[in-house]
């Protein structure tokens, strides 16, 4: 080989170290990025899934998902939407299709919860239930609301539990909701309307008792 196409060689295997280099400081930086954007919304991101959800387990999966899935696409995050709003509809959207596999379950678990076990029966088993005989009433009063609104809001169709869970638990404002959900101002005003009037509805009962 000629010293002039030696030369090109070592240039062109330096560049390439260079650039092997750069592509690894650039994947350290990214993971950094990343590692504080997930200690800034994980908790979020899960409260929200798990009030779709109502289960602790499958909602910490889903929260990992979504990570995940953020991850393999944060490169093309441009930043037009919010962080969460970006990370909201990930999770939306796997929460979305377990809902979905759960409604084609849902003879499997009807046929189950209607079987009604014996209490004769040695199998029967209950569980124990907090004592709350030294609790101050007003404590227990609060717990039994905060648990049934928690309740009435996991008993909404899912668009309406949606809005509620944005609006109330999340604080988004209008066009936030309008920006994750992609719904029209419109609509997301109407559904949070209808999803307040049925929570009234069914709370009614215990605001009378």
């Amino acid at each position: 080989m000629s010293p002039s196409g030696a030369a090109a060689a070592s240039a062109s295997a330096g560049d390439y170290v260079v650039s092997m280099n750069a592509h690894s400081s650039d994947e350290a930086e990214r993971r950094l990025e990343f590692d504080e954007l997930v200690a800034q919304y994980e908790k979020r991101i899960f409260n929200v899934v798990y009030r779709f959800l109502g289960d602790y387990e499958e909602a910490a999966d889903v929260t990992q998902e979504t990570f995940i899935s953020a991850y393999k696409h944060y490169a093309n995050f441009r930043g037009d939407s919010k962080v969460f709003t970006w990370l909201y509809q990930i999770a939306r959207n796997l929460c979305i299709n377990r809902l979905r596999r759960r409604e084609r379950q849902r003879h499997i678990r009807i046929e189950s919860l209607e079987q009604m076990t014996d209490p004769d029966d040695d199998s029967f088993t209950t569980r124990d239930i907090a004592d709350w005989t030294h609790s101050p009433q007003q404590v227990l009063e609060q717990k039994e609301l905060h648990q049934k609104i928690l309740a009435a809001i996991d008993s909404l169709p899912i668009e309406y539990r949606e809005v509620i869970i944005l609006r109330e638990f999340q604080q988004l404002s209008y066009n936030e909701i309008v920006e994750a959900t992609g719904l029209s101002l419109e609509n997301v005003k109407t559904r949070l309307s209808r999803a307040r009037a049925m929570l009234r509805r069914k709370l009614e009962p215990y605001y009378r008792a």
